[in-house]
Parts: structure tokens; C-alpha cells; sequence
């Protein structure tokens, strides 16, 4: 009896420890569907990203707590760990990865996530900054441009691995968020740049010439938003943005980005692209409709242009069905001619 009353008091004084010590979540989204565009077959899909995350905190104690966030990515079609554009496997947590300190001081973390730049510019982008190619973010609201081009091929491109962020408390709507990127190689491909297919300017596994950084002031006042970032990656292309939102009323909410690229580390010729989106939500009860056009200008292609179209409805707070149509002219893809590709998808995404 004594043996046994010991043991519970063991593990109610255990539990009560672990609890002390963390506080630990479990997170993620499932979003699958029905997928056609105009060059190949209907097929089953995804229009957000398919995540599984585990976040936490610690109390220190004055103010002081520390944080940590793992996020994998998943096809919803074979629940294989996602892949990239070229159909390798992505890192297990390619999502985030990333552990720090939250304070009076702010918050600062090491390891692998979203950019600053990238991170918010999705606010301003009526998908919400979803990696459908009905929406824009991933080529017309940052130009094309990739974060990260030095990472493994097909790699993700809006994230850094090895780098450290710091974001400062909000002072009267104003944040700034910054972050730094080590040189190191990893794995990725030859970049030609200004050399040759013999001698490329970076060379497979190259380590970065200049550590890139990422530098983003925000702004929230009521019905307004607005964003300014400058960006320098691993191979020295610079990349300027600027955004603004306004919640017309509660009901409407008009955005748009500005960007402009500049390659010319890279590119003898033809080194700027510029872009530009404007887009809106409206909510109707359950339902919302999103809508966006843009055209993006690079020296020497092509303009793209893309328009959009798309409704939601919430069947609850977690789960809500999905239907997109958009059109898109120019320089598709890798290469440099014109075409028009349409786009349509229709699902459901829940989240947890």
C-alpha cells in the first residue's frame, strides 16, 4: 500500500513537472482536390500546403520565455513528405525548424523558416499567400525571385536553413523584422550566372559570396496595413517590395504588392524584373469571394499576366470548400515564349 501510494505521488509530482516546464502544440492542415489546367490531365491535388507543426513555449520567468517550432510538409494524395518542382523529397521539417528566446526585448530564433520578406508579403496577396498557381504569390507577387538558390534543387525557395531572425516588439502599429543567413553550401546547383557551363559563376555546392539577409518594416493601424522589405540573397540579387491592405469595410478589403528584382550579379543583360498585384477579399456570411490581377515585367520576356478568381465557404471554423479559376499569358515556367495556361481547382482544406 505504501509502495503504491509513493508511486502516485511520483507521478502526480512528474506530470506536474512536465507541465511546469512546457507547454507544447500540435497543429496542422489537410487540403486536397481536384486539379486541372490546360496542358495535362485532371488529377488530385492541393491548393494550400499540407502541414503537420509542433510549437511550444517555456516560462523562465521575468518576461523571459523560450520557443520552439517544428513544421513537415505532406502530399494529401499519397501522404509521402512533400516534394519539390523537380519530384525530390523535401527536408522532413523543410516547413520550420526553428528554436530562440521571446522577450520585453523581442523574439530571436535560429534555424530554418520563412524569410521576413516572404512571411509578410502574404498578407498582401488575396490568396493569402497560398502556393496555388491560382493565386500569385509564388511568381507574380515576388517576381520569380527565390530566396534561397544555393539550397537543393527544387528545394523550397521561399525560406532560409542556417540563419537567425530577430523581430522587435510592436511600437504604436510598427515592427521591424530582420534576418541573416550563414554562407554555408548545401548541396545545391550549378548557377551560370556570368560564367560558363564549364566555369559557372557558382558552382554545384557553392557557398554564398555575401551572407544573405532580409530586412522588413510593418505597419497596423486600424483598417490599414502596409509593408516595406529589402532583400538580399545567396548569390547577391537584390529584391524591394512594398505593400498596403485597407478594410474598406467590414465586408471588403482591397491589397497590393509593388516589386522589383534586381539580378545583375547574375545576369550580364535583361537583370531587373518588376512586378505588380492588386486583388481583394469580400465576405458574405459563410462565404467569401477573392479576386487579383497582375502582370509581371522581366527585361528581355515576355509580360505575364494573370488573372483570378476564387470562393470560399466555411462549413465551420476549421474546414471550408474551395473552387478557383484563373487565366495566365506569358512566359510560363522555364520557357522564355508566350503561352496561356488556365487553371481550375475545387476541394476542402480543414485545419487543426
Amino acid at each position: 500500500m505504501k509502495k503504491s501510494l509513493l508511486a502516485v505521488a511520483l507521478l502526480g509530482a512528474c506530470a506536474g513537472f512536465a507541465q511546469a516546464q512546457s507547454n507544447v502544440q500540435i497543429y496542422g492542415t489537410i487540403d486536397a482536390g481536384f486539379v486541372k489546367r490546360t496542358d495535362q490531365t485532371l488529377a488530385i491535388g492541393k491548393r494550400a500546403a499540407n502541414t503537420l507543426g509542433f510549437k511550444g513555449s517555456e516560462e523562465l520567468g521575468n518576461g523571459l520565455k523560450a520557443i520552439f517550432q517544428l513544421e513537415m510538409r505532406y502530399e494529401p494524395d499519397t501522404g509521402t513528405q512533400e516534394t519539390g518542382s523537380n519530384g525530390a523529397q523535401r527536408p522532413l521539417f523543410q516547413g520550420q525548424s526553428r528554436v530562440g528566446l521571446q522577450g520585453d526585448f523581442g523574439m530571436v530564433r535560429i534555424g530554418r523558416g520563412l524569410t521576413p520578406m516572404q512571411e509578410t508579403i502574404m498578407a498582401f496577396e488575396p490568396w493569402h499567400g497560398l502556393p496555388t498557381p491560382a493565386g500569385f504569390y509564388t511568381d507574380l507577387s515576388v517576381a520569380g525571385y527565390t530566396s534561397d538558390p544555393l539550397s537543393l534543387a527544387g528545394n523550397s525557395g521561399n525560406r532560409w536553413s542556417n540563419a537567425v531572425w530577430y523581430n522587435t516588439p510592436s511600437f504604436s502599429g510598427f515592427q521591424f523584422n530582420s534576418a541573416v543567413g550563414t554562407k554555408e553550401s548545401n548541396n545545391g546547383p550549378a548557377i551560370v550566372g556570368r560564367g560558363t557551363t564549364t566555369l559557372p559563376q557558382y558552382a554545384a555546392n557553392a557557398q554564398a559570396t555575401s551572407n544573405p539577409f532580409s530586412l522588413n518594416g510593418t505597419y497596423t493601424n486600424g483598417p490599414l496595413g502596409a509593408m516595406l522589405a529589402y532583400e538580399r540573397n545567396a548569390v547577391e540579387t537584390k529584391m524591394y517590395v512594398v505593400g498596403a491592405s485597407f478594410l474598406v469595410m467590414p465586408e471588403l478589403k482591397l491589397m497590393g504588392t509593388y516589386t522589383h528584382q534586381d539580378r545583375d550579379h547574375t545576369f550580364a543583360l535583361n537583370s531587373e524584373v518588376k512586378a505588380w498585384v492588386v486583388g481583394a477579399n469580400y465576405t458574405m456570411g459563410a462565404g467569401k469571394l477573392l479576386a487579383g490581377y497582375g502582370r509581371k515585367t522581366p527585361d528581355g520576356q515576355p509580360v505575364t499576366k494573370q488573372l483570378s478568381l476564387g470562393y470560399e465557404y466555411s462549413l465551420s471554423k476549421r474546414t471550408y470548400i474551395y473552387l478557383d479559376a484563373a487565366r495566365k499569358e506569358g512566359a510560363i515556367g522555364t520557357t522564355a515564349a508566350s503561352s496561356t495556361i488556365n487553371h481550375y481547382d475545387v476541394g476542402v482544406s480543414h485545419s487543426f
